[in-house]
C-alpha cells in the first residue's frame, strides 16, 4: 500500500482572494500549495492534506510520514525571542498545530521531512532557536525573489557521512526563500548541511528518520532525492 502522508497547509480568510464573493470575504479558507502533494505522489505516496482544526494526535496515528511545508514566520515567543522590526506576519494557530503534529509524530516514531519553514518549527519542536532575521550582506542570497523559483542559486555542503550526503553528493545548488534560519540546534538534531555563509541548510534526527532542509525541492522541475527518500523511509 502507499505510505499515507499528511501534509501541513495553513488557513487564510477569503478576502485574500481575488474576486471573492463578498460575502466569503471572513470565511475561513485551508490552503495547501499542490506541488508539495505533487512529488509526495511522484515518490509513489499518497499525500492527505491537514486542515489546522483536526486533532493532531488523532490524525498522526493514521498517518506513515508527515510532511511539514513552507509559509510565515515562527513565532518568536515560541523560542524565548522578542519580535524584531523585520518580522513577516506570524500565524499562532498554525504553529501550535504544526507543534503538536511534530510532537505526535515523534511520539510514533513515524519519518518527518520539514522543508524551510518546516525546518525551523522542527527545530523550535525539539528546543532550538532561530536566526530571527538573517543579515541581508552575508553573500548569498537567501530571501530574494528575482530568481525564478526552480533555480538553485546557492551552494550547500554536506556532511559526510549523512543521509543528504548520501542522496546529493557533497556538494549541490539549492533555490532559496527564507530571511529566519536555525540558530542554536534543538535535542537530537545535528546540522549536516550549510551555504557558504554558515547559514544552517539542513538537520537530521539522530534516530535517522527525521529531516528538515531550508531550501524548497516541491519547486523544482526535477524530482529531487529527498523525496524517494521521504516515501520509502515512510513505507
Amino acid at each position: 500500500m502507499q505510505p499515507l502522508i499528511g501534509v501541513t497547509g495553513r488557513q487564510t480568510p477569503g478576502h485574500t482572494f481575488q474576486n471573492s464573493p463578498s460575502i466569503l470575504a471572513s470565511a475561513p479558507i485551508d490552503l495547501h500549495w499542490a506541488e508539495y502533494s505533487e512529488k509526495v505522489a511522484a515518490s509513489g505516496g499518497l499525500p492527505v492534506q491537514l486542515p489546522g482544526s483536526v486533532d493532531p494526535e488523532a490524525v498522526v496515528a493514521r498517518l506513515d510520514g508527515l510532511l511539514l511545508t513552507g509559509g510565515t514566520d515562527v513565532d518568536p515567543a515560541r523560542y524565548g525571542a522578542t519580535p524584531g522590526p523585520n518580522l513577516w506576519a506570524i500565524e499562532p494557530e498554525r504553529d501550535a498545530f504544526e507543534l503538536a503534529v511534530v510532537a505526535a509524530a515523534a511520539e510514533r516514531g513515524i519519518p518527518i521531512l520539514g522543508i524551510c519553514r518546516g525546518i525551523q518549527i522542527l527545530n523550535v519542536g525539539c528546543g532550538g532557536t532561530l536566526v530571527a532575521d538573517l543579515p541581508s550582506d552575508s553573500g548569498e542570497a537567501h530571501s530574494s525573489m528575482a530568481y525564478p523559483r526552480h533555480v538553485g542559486r546557492h551552494e550547500v555542503t554536506f556532511e559526510a557521512g549523512s543521509v543528504l550526503a548520501d542522496l546529493y553528493g557533497s556538494s549541490a545548488m539549492v533555490n532559496s526563500y527564507h530571511h529566519q534560519a536555525v540558530e542554536a540546534v534543538g535535542s537530537g538534531l545535528n546540522v549536516v548541511a550549510r551555504a557558504k555563509d554558515g547559514v544552517v541548510e539542513a538537520v537530521e534526527h539522530e534516530n535517522g528518520r527525521i529531516i528538515g532542509i531550508q531550501w524548497h525541492p516541491e519547486m523544482m522541475r526535477i524530482q529531487e532525492p529527498i523525496w524517494d527518500w521521504f516515501i520509502k523511509a515512510c513505507g
